[in-house]
């Protein structure tokens, strides 16, 4: 059965590829080689697939130089947009540091109007008072005065009477001067205590009518109080609302971040003393409770500056860079901070204030620098290739502490930059995302 088909097989390979003979000649014999149709098939098969390879190759590199192509342009558009998005949240952020410049240049200038404004409210207090004191004394001595002049007028009316006594005629001409003589000192008394309480009564309607006016001026003054002190506190909630959100966006409560902040700037004295306006032994004044509370936001917007400073807000490369791995799994593997690519050279800056705990190599970071800030908070720049800090060194935020590179494991020249909270890796975006919307 086999034999029958596999001579219809070969009867019809014979049709189609009929046996061949290839002859070698030499110079003393012929020989040849036979190619039977099943040779003359699998060459044909060997041709085709060959053929068939070759082409498929071709494609798959044409296909994978135009795909490198095109991710080549795509990463060119990418990095535009991102240079441009970046030179636009530049000159929003030097906008809004502006802002803020002009913003606390007001503040001190409000802050100046409301100490004159404290002081000419205390000079206006002290006047009122005195000119209160003053009508109080005048009318003591016009009740004074008046008690006076009915005890002279009692007086002479009894010396009139005892002159138009029947007995009177015959008193001595001595004792009759002498009672003339107190008669005429009496009415000029009299006298002169009128004038001199009309005078007093003219001096008590002018304090009256100053102090009316004096009012008047207090009434005024305290309204202008009122605006300044309602203009700063609305100032005080525009500042302190994006700060707050800013740690808050980075995980961190405001209200410990102000604790420790203020645990470590305990000293007492300084410019930011509590307010007093004199209430002459009266309840609290709500003046002096509101300028209090000013003094104290600001306090806390000081503190909160503190706190900004020492925490890692900023971005670590300044020039142009590209983001080239985030925080993540990445290949199987935890990546637990940021890769910034940029030319070798490239400045690094720190991102807080702190203190720096390592500056040298370290096995596949390569050349790193640690740097030690508040709050628990470390941040690590590796793959430098210059290191411009040394161990135990202070650094301030945005100094210069070193050089991008391509140290260590690395595949090309970038920043490695972590940011570590009581040795966790955390996500160093949060923190710049978030001190983005505020510096």
């Amino acid at each position: 059965m086999r034999s029958r088909i596999a001579q219809r097989i070969h009867a019809a390979l014979e049709r189609k590829l009929p046996e061949r003979r290839l002859f070698i000649r030499s110079e003393t014999e012929t020989r040849f080689i036979r190619l039977k149709p099943e040779t003359q098939l699998l060459a044909w098969i060997g041709a085709a697939g060959l053929v068939s390879w070759s082409i498929i190759a071709t494609a798959i590199l044409l296909m994978d130089s135009i795909g490198a192509g095109n991710f080549r342009a795509q990463a060119l558009r990418d990095q535009m947009i991102y240079e441009e998005r970046l030179n636009a949240m530049s000159m929003e952020r030097d906008l809004r540091a502006s802002e803020a410049t002009a913003a606390q240049e007001r503040f001190a200038i409000t802050l100046r109007q409301v100490s004159v404004m404290q002081t000419e409210l205390l000079q206006a207090e002290t006047e009122v008072r005195e000119l209160k004191d003053g009508i109080e004394v005048i009318q003591a001595t016009l009740r004074d005065m008046r008690r006076s002049r009915d005890d002279a007028r009692d007086e002479v009316g009894v010396l009139e009477a005892r002159l138009d006594m029947p007995d009177g005629a015959g008193a001595s001409g001595a004792a009759s001067d002498e009672m003339t003589g107190t008669v005429d000192l009496l009415a000029s008394a009299l006298a002169e205590t009128a004038a001199e309480r009309d005078m007093i009564a003219a001096d008590a309607e002018f304090a009256l009518d100053h102090a009316a006016e004096m009012e008047l001026e207090l009434r005024l003054l305290q309204d202008k109080n009122d605006q300044i002190f309602r203009q700063l506190e609305d100032a005080f909630v525009v500042s302190v609302e994006p700060i707050e959100r800013m740690f808050r966006e980075a995980g961190m409560d405001p209200d410990d971040l102000i604790a420790q902040v203020r645990r470590g700037y305990s000293g007492t004295g300084g410019p930011l003393t509590p307010m007093t306006f004199s209430t002459r032994g009266g309840g609290p004044d709500p003046d002096a409770a509101r300028a209090n509370g000013i003094i104290d936001r600001l306090d806390r917007i000081n503190l909160y500056r503190i706190a900004a400073e020492r925490a890692p807000f900023d971005v670590p490369v300044k020039a142009s860079f590209r983001y080239t791995s985030g925080f993540g799994m990445r290949w199987g593997r935890m990546h637990n901070g940021t890769d910034f690519a940029a030319p070798v050279g490239t400045p690094i800056y720190s991102t807080a204030d702190g203190v720096v705990t390592h500056a040298g190599w370290s096995s596949g970071y390569g050349r790193l620098i640690k740097i030690q800030h508040e709050f628990g908070i470390e941040t690590r720049y590796a793959h430098l290739n210059r290191i411009r800090v040394n161990v135990g060194e202070r650094v301030s935020r945005g100094e210069r502490i070193g050089d991008m590179g391509n140290s260590g494991r690395s595949t090309g020249p970038h920043l490695h930059y972590e940011v570590r909270i009581g040795g966790r890796p955390v996500n160093p975006m949060i923190y710049i995302r978030a001190g983005q919307d505020v510096f």
